[in-house]
């Protein structure tokens, strides 16, 4: 075994974190910028949007709260703030530019909660938490991108605010695989269950039986 997993193990981390029915999904900036390698995209950005897609199918199915998050700054730009001087070209995500338009394969259906913000987590400065809350939600499956970035911020507030997170390895994405894969075992040891959307699916079946 690796000696930075058994130094994991030794200290106690990663401990199984078991789903728990009312579920909702948090598709987190599936927007047609981070789709475009020639934008903010790349990696393995666009299988993940492929595979979100099945995974929202089913949610929409079971009837799960689904919410959606874009990056939304002002025209003006009078809402720039240190993201965006790290990020300049965040500052392009207006509200009526087609980069910071939800994917086609993913258009939000009525009914479902799309947050804007102007950090990386859906959570900050939102509603998406008191909408979970209002709807039940104790696990909370997370696709998106990027997975080190936006996901992993949302994910770690998901958890701050007592939610079960879920993270969905093959319906999130990054612009480069070695963040993604060391963001997906980070999350694992510290905040979340990580699991394919096969086996994602599955804990939530049995999880709604027990």
């Amino acid at each position: 075994m690796h000696k930075e997993i058994s130094t994991y193990e030794r200290q106690g981390f990663g401990q199984t974190l078991e789903a728990k029915a009312p579920f909702g999904l948090l598709i987190v900036d599936f927007v047609n910028g981070f789709a475009n390698p020639d934008v903010f995209g790349g990696g393995n950005i666009a299988p993940a949007i492929a595979r979100t897609e099945k995974l929202l199918a089913h949610a929409r199915q079971q009837g799960w709260a689904v919410a959606h998050s874009r990056i939304v700054f002002a025209d003006d730009a009078s809402d720039r703030n240190i993201f965006g001087i790290k990020v300049p070209g965040m500052m392009t995500l207006t509200e009526d530019t087609p980069n910071s338009a939800i994917v086609a394969e993913l258009t939000p259906a009525a009914g479902e909660l799309v947050v804007r913000k102007t950090v990386p987590s859906a959570f900050f400065g939102t509603s998406l938490a008191p909408w979970l809350t209002q709807h039940g939600v104790q696990t909370l499956l997370v696709a998106g991108a990027v997975t080190s970035g936006c996901v992993r911020a949302s994910v770690v507030d998901a958890m701050s605010w007592g939610f079960r997170p879920l993270v969905v390895s093959d319906c999130v994405g990054d612009r480069a695989i070695a963040p993604h894969e060391a963001n997906l075992f980070d999350m694992a040891q510290k905040y979340a269950t990580v699991l394919p959307l096969t086996e994602a699916l599955e804990a939530t079946a049995r999880a709604g039986k027990a």
